[in-house]
């Protein structure tokens, strides 16, 4: 005799089934879920604080910004002649001037090149600057390095009063470790101690005809400078350079500046009060002997023109 199957408990077997398998369907959704949650890990980007100077420079001196990737920027340098002889050559702006024209370029993030000529004893410089460390605004970091350097040529002729006698002789270096900080909106500081390097110095006969050289070929020094925000557009700035480095003659003299920063989308201009008078850093820190208590000081600017491609 045949076994019947209703199809009632047909139907209660097969929802059962169907029950069954959805219980199982729900429960490893949930546990692939939780295993997804373990595993998920949150990377945050790093924030880092802007604009803690308006540009590249701070009256003498570079400061720790570098603009951004495809930034390229066109420099002048002034420096007029000092005020000592008061208005027989109108404070110095009739008097000899030294100014500098320059170029650079920012290939990578965080990384700037460039070149320059001054009339300044007919030199040309190369320049390399590239930030180390970057201020974060959650103070994880709380500083931004910078490395500046330089390397230049004096192109003038070859003559018996020059200290030139090999090719080599033409150059100097310099480099500076810039590290700075922005205090809030309206404040920033840096300081950067620097070296400057000659491979030849000039040098005098001593009474037992010796040659003794009148500065060392190495020059060590440290500059302190900040800013202070007046409006968005315009800030006070200052500088002061410390000679380190005692040479046998001729020990320069500390750098003081102080003026006014202007800056716009695309320019950046600087007008100031200091006693150097050149516009190569290396120069400025072997061979100012300018002294702000005999009125040797003089107005300075600096304008910047930066395109971005």
């Amino acid at each position: 005799m045949k076994k019947i199957i209703s199809y009632p408990s047909l139907l209660n077997s097969l929802s059962y089934l169907l029950l069954a398998i959805l219980g199982l369907m729900g429960s490893s959704e949930l546990i692939a879920q939780d295993t997804t949650s373990t595993n998920v890990q949150v990377i945050k980007k790093k924030s880092f604080v802007k604009n803690t100077f308006d540009g590249n420079y701070i009256i003498d001196n570079q400061t720790v910004i570098i603009p951004m990737k495809g930034t390229f920027e066109f420099d002048i340098q002034h420096r007029f002649g000092t005020f000592e002889n008061g208005w027989k050559d109108l404070g110095g702006l009739f008097a000899n001037a030294n100014m500098l024209l320059g170029f650079s370029y920012v290939p990578f993030n965080d990384l700037q090149i460039g070149i320059g000529a001054t009339n300044d004893r007919m030199q040309t410089t190369g320049t390399l600057k590239y930030a180390l460390l970057k201020q974060t605004k959650n103070n994880n970091m709380p500083l931004s390095v910078t490395l500046f350097g330089n390397a230049v040529m004096d192109t003038r002729a070859k003559n018996s009063s020059l200290p030139i006698i090999n090719v080599q002789d033409r150059f100097s270096y310099f480099s500076q470790l810039i590290i700075a900080r922005k205090i809030n909106e309206k404040i920033s500081l840096q300081v950067a101690p620097s070296f400057s390097y000659y491979n030849n110095v000039e040098a005098f006969y001593t009474e037992a005809n010796l040659v003794q050289p009148k500065t060392n070929n190495s020059h060590l020094s440290i500059s302190f400078a900040g800013r202070y925000k007046l409006t968005d557009g315009m800030s006070m700035i200052a500088n002061y350079v410390q000679p380190i480095t005692q040479h046998p003659m001729n020990n320069p003299n500390p750098n003081i500046a102080i003026g006014l920063d202007m800056k716009t989308s695309g320019h950046d201009f600087q007008i100031f009060l200091g006693n150097y008078g050149y516009v190569l850093p290396q120069t400025n820190n072997v061979f100012n002997h300018n002294d702000f208590s005999k009125s040797q000081f003089l107005i300075g600017f600096n304008i910047s023109r930066l395109w971005n491609f």
